[in-house]
């Protein structure tokens, strides 16, 4: 099989390396953004980006400008700045306490149904596939699988708390760089992002790589057992994704449309004004929402494709020779995409600058584009020092021979794909291009033509991606059968720290442009904050086209590994049991859909009579002279998210334990199928309608073309109609779309690791009959 131009105490130093220069890259970036000051105390703001007046003008002008030296408008900032945070942080923890509950049942059940498989015997078993070889006990299994599922779930919960408090703490520092220009502004919203992005992609890594470390201090040479053990980690990892991204989409989304429908189109107000009740709970929404939920939904891919590929490559000649370099093969990736990561952000900070509002979305554009291709040569590199020229890959029952050229491409494939479903989200959601504009044209005749145009844009955004998946799927399994495709989606994951940045930049810069509307900063402030946000909305979108295609590569390797681990040799789908099944699995994303779509319709439900009680009953509200009671919107969503976000996680996390136990693995194949296929499209076009409207209503309200002038200003009839579409499309991308990603992973990664219980008590009904 050759051997590896890496030693394997190379790898063990360059994993841990990568990961740690990943954490000290974020505190960096962390430092300079604090340098930016939110206190009235001295000079009010400084940037340690450029205070020396690096962006082409005298400082000196602008501060009399735009009133640089106004404490009142500082503190305000500050204050405002409390208000969300207080807001993100107390919501986070209720949710983290009933999240908590569950995450210890949950990890019982592991313990309980995987030390049954062999009636919890402490006794050696043969080897699942190499009967010739004794492995460790099912119950040591049920043990570890156990511990890496609690380590999973803690890791993606501190993911998501971490990346709430970064941009909570970077909301305002943007609003007060926006005073000296657009460029400043983005920096500091852009490194934030960077210290999210590259915080969860070191800490994935880096325990993951321990809990490796420790867990073969028992298992030896049994590998086989060690990485099914590791699999529990991806399952923790996007359980509390799952809850983070329904519940914190609810929340996000009742106080948003609540806020639009009353605010804008009632009362006339515009978006993030002080006198809405709702604003608060809006601005603190991103963050659970966008923030939070989205860091441990992308964590969750991140774990659940390296636990994929690593599983695959434990039965292949990787894990039989014990060959460790290239079994952690896609564990050096994600290291080496780090590094990628690394210098790609300095291209956006430090290497070029952002003078003007024309500028931004092509710099976070560039982003992509330039981590990718350096990612291209990164792969080539770690192909070359890090796998044997040939080796063998297990292909269901069988070991297929492949060469390093061939897994090279195999993740460049998937690496390209994530760059195609970028560009075409790009496309169809930001009103550069003709799809969004034809869609704000068509407000011309009210909400109902709005709504057809925005659902028909949709629909056709799934076209290319979907291809492009199919595209990857068939090419990384000619190569390398389901070790392809897991190494294509980690690919695609590769330069997570690059989407993340880009990804929480946009809620950053909308909490920004929220802030200085609060703090009644100048019409100028708030086009240049407004410019940042229609920006960060397209790359948001970009974000979940990433998340999307990723989740069906992952699902795809992580079912190719549970139809292995379950002993079934084909899914033949003109069998009964797989028939039944795939039309159920179809099913599911709609019945998860129809319940998040309608939960977050019951809570907007009750902001709205809320917010239109405060405008009725407390004099002086619309004049300004009386102050909204912004608690109770806060609480409103808080409480309907938390109750609301239970039924969708619990049709998830049961569907594969009750179609395994009842119907057995054959029928779960089905299920798992039918759902991957129908999730992914129902998720790109749910997010990509929600992000044309979106943008649409943003293409009006800027006015800065002809065409958008004839249609707008803000509050005339084509504008009513365009926030129509947006608040119609904000339960479709920031609830519904994202969400399906997670349930085609969730429900693949959890019957990976309750596979060896199916393959032995499954199938309950069918065999009594």
């Amino acid at each position: 099989m050759g051997t590896t131009i890496l030693p394997d105490l190379g790898t063990e130093i360059l994993i841990p390396v990568c990961a740690v220069i990943g954490i000290g890259f974020a505190l960096v970036q962390w430092v300079i953004v604090s340098k930016v000051t939110v206190s009235t105390d001295g000079k009010s703001s400084s940037s340690g980006a450029g205070a020396d007046g690096k962006n082409g003008y005298a400082e000196s002008l602008i501060e009399e400008e735009e009133g640089i030296n106004d404490h009142s408008v500082v503190r305000k900032c500050a204050e405002i700045q409390n208000a969300i945070a207080e807001g993100a942080t107390s919501f986070l923890f209720t949710e983290y306490q009933y999240v908590g509950v569950f995450m210890v049942a949950f990890a019982l059940l592991i313990f309980l149904f995987l030390g049954s498989v062999e009636g919890f015997s402490t006794k050696s078993q043969e080897c699942t596939y190499d009967s010739s070889k004794m492995c460790k006990p099912a119950l040591a299994t049920a043990v570890f699988s156990t511990i890496s599922f609690l380590l999973g779930a803690i890791t993606s919960v501190i993911s998501g708390f971490l990346g709430m408090k970064i941009a909570t703490y970077a909301n305002a520092r943007t609003t007060l760089e926006a005073r000296k220009g657009v460029g400043k502004a983005f920096i500091v919203a852009f490194r934030s992002g960077a210290v999210m992005g590259f915080l969860l992609a070191a800490n994935g890594l880096l325990v993951l790589y321990i809990a490796i470390n420790v867990f073969k201090l028992y298992y030896g040479d049994d590998w086989e057992g060690l990485f099914e053990a590791i699999t529990g980690y991806g399952l923790g990892g996007s359980s509390m994704a799952l809850f983070g991204r329904v519940g914190g989409g609810i929340y996000t989304k009742a106080a948003d449309v609540g806020a639009d429908l009353v605010g804008k189109v009632e009362r006339n107000i515009p978006e993030d004004d002080p006198r809405n009740p709702a604003v608060i709970a809006d601005n603190v929404g991103d963050n659970v929402g966008d923030i939070a939920g989205m860091g441990s939904d992308l964590f969750g891919s991140y774990a659940e494709s390296s636990c994929a590929a690593l599983v695959v490559a434990s039965i292949s000649s990787f894990g039989v020779n014990h060959e460790f370099t290239a079994m952690l093969y896609p564990l050096l990736i994600s290291s080496v995409g780090i590094l990628v990561c690394l210098l790609t952000t300095l291209f956006a900070t430090d290497f070029f600058e952002v003078k003007a509002v024309k500028e931004i979305e092509p710099a976070l554009k560039k982003q992509l584009v330039i981590s990718t291709v350096l990612m291209t040569i990164g792969i080539a590199l770690v192909s070359w020092i890090a796998l044997p020229s040939t080796f063998t890959i297990f292909n269901f029952g069988i070991q297929k021979e492949v060469q390093s050229w061939q897994l090279f491409l195999c993740v460049g494939v998937g690496l390209w794909a994530g760059l195609i479903i970028g560009f075409v989200t790009e496309y169809y959601t930001s009103n550069a291009y003709s799809p969004v504009q034809d869609v704000a044209d068509s407000c011309r005749t009210g909400a109902a033509t709005n709504i057809i145009f925005g659902l028909a844009l949709g629909y056709k955004s799934v076209i290319i991606p979907i291809f492009a998946i199919a595209i990857s799927i068939f090419v990384s399994f000619s190569f390398a059968a389901m070790y392809g495709i897991a190494v294509a989606a980690l690919g695609m994951l590769s330069t997570i720290a690059t989407g993340l940045a880009i990804d929480a930049y946009g809620p950053i810069s909308d909490n920004a442009g929220g802030i200085a509307e609060m703090a009644g900063m100048s019409h100028r402030i708030r086009e240049r904050t407004d410019a940042l946000d229609a920006a960060g909305n397209t790359t948001a979108a970009i974000g979940k086209g990433f998340a999307i295609g990723s989740a069906a590569l992952v699902s795809l390797a992580l079912f190719g590994a549970f139809v292995s681990r379950a002993g079934i040799s084909t899914v033949d789908v003109l069998t009964p049991k797989v028939f039944i099944g795939l039309l159920v699995g179809a099913m599911l994303p709609y019945w998860f859909s129809a319940m998040t779509m309608k939960s977050v319709g019951s809570a907007a439900l009750k902001m709205v009579e809320e917010v239109r009680r405060q405008f009725n009953t407390i004099p002086g509200l619309m004049e300004g002279t009386a102050k909204p009671d912004y608690a109770n919107c806060v609480k409103i969503s808080t409480d309907a998210s938390i109750k609301e976000m239970i039924p969708p996680g619990a049709l998830v996390m049961l569907t594969p334990l009750i179609v395994g136990i009842l119907f057995g693995v054959e029928t779960l194949s089905g299920v798992l199928a039918g759902s991957l296929v129908s999730g992914v499209q129902i998720a790109i076009s749910a997010s990509n309608t929600g992000g044309a409207w979106d943008n649409a209503k943003k293409y009006i309200e800027a006015g800065t073309s002809e065409h958008a002038k004839t249609l707008g200003p803000k509050g005339s009839d084509p504008h009513k109609a365009a926030v129509i579409g947006d608040t119609v499309g904000d339960p479709l991308k920031d609830t519904s779309g994202p969400s399906l990603n997670i349930l085609i992973k969730l429900m693949a990664v959890e019957s990976l690791v309750f596979a060896p219980f199916f393959a032995t008590h499954g199938g309950l009904l069918f065999k009594m009959f």
